[in-house]
């Protein structure tokens, strides 16, 4: 069953009272007003929550998926900043509304996408997700970045990392996105690589942005 967007959000301030600021109940007054009653009680027919005493705390089955609201909220906050270059006003009023739409499947694919970052644009913890982990277990395999590799090797893109939106946006404009076959044609004086059918061209710094890993 998929929460309604107000009830993620009630997830969401719950996790951070809770999980970040040490408490151990939040108030249902300061939680929710008179409209936001309907979505208590999908919460609480979840077995989510529970109230007590008029306090809110939350259930073991609900932990997860609030701290799966927070991770896809500071995903896109910070896929807002890095991609879409927004100010902090913009991207808050568009990351609310994109966390939303934010499957488990896509969310993966914009954490890989931009690098598995540990903090969102306030430096507050994002929760690490599958592929965090899955990317931590194999980071040993990892070349460390394009710029490092011999000519003629072959692998997929692994991630890339940079916090130059304006970089970032071009690489993904020319395709170059987790998953893709890449292999290395010519290291000096650049960079130039296959991508599918097109060879592509870049500067060192750029090379170092772009991160792959080899023999797949």
């Amino acid at each position: 069953m998929r929460l309604s967007d107000k009830a993620e959000e009630i997830l969401e301030h719950l996790w951070i009272m809770i999980r970040e600021m040490a408490e151990e109940r939040v108030s249902l007054k300061e939680l929710m007003t008179d409209r936001d009653a309907p979505e208590i009680q999908e919460l609480l027919s979840l077995n989510y929550i529970d109230i007590s005493s008029d306090s809110v705390t939350l259930r073991e089955e609900g932990m997860g998926e609030a701290e799966s609201a927070v991770r896809r909220h500071r995903l896109a906050e910070r896929l807002m900043v890095d991609v879409f270059d927004l100010d902090s006003v913009l991207m808050e009023e568009n990351a609310c509304l994109f966390e939303h739409l934010l499957r488990r499947e896509v969310e993966e694919s914009i954490c890989t996408l931009l690098g598995h970052p540990r903090l969102c644009p306030h430096n507050r913890p994002i929760p690490s997700g599958k592929c965090c982990r899955e990317s931590a277990r194999t980071a040993r395999n990892i070349v460390s970045s394009l710029a490092d590799v011999k000519r003629g090797v072959k692998g997929r893109v692994a991630y890339l990392h940079t916090r130059d939106n304006k970089k970032l946006q071009k690489l993904m404009i020319m395709g170059i996105l987790p998953g893709v076959t890449i292999e290395v044609m010519q290291t000096f004086p650049s960079y130039v690589f296959r991508l599918g059918h097109t060879q592509i061209a870049v500067d060192k710094e750029m090379a170092n942005d772009i991160f792959m890993m080899p023999g797949r």
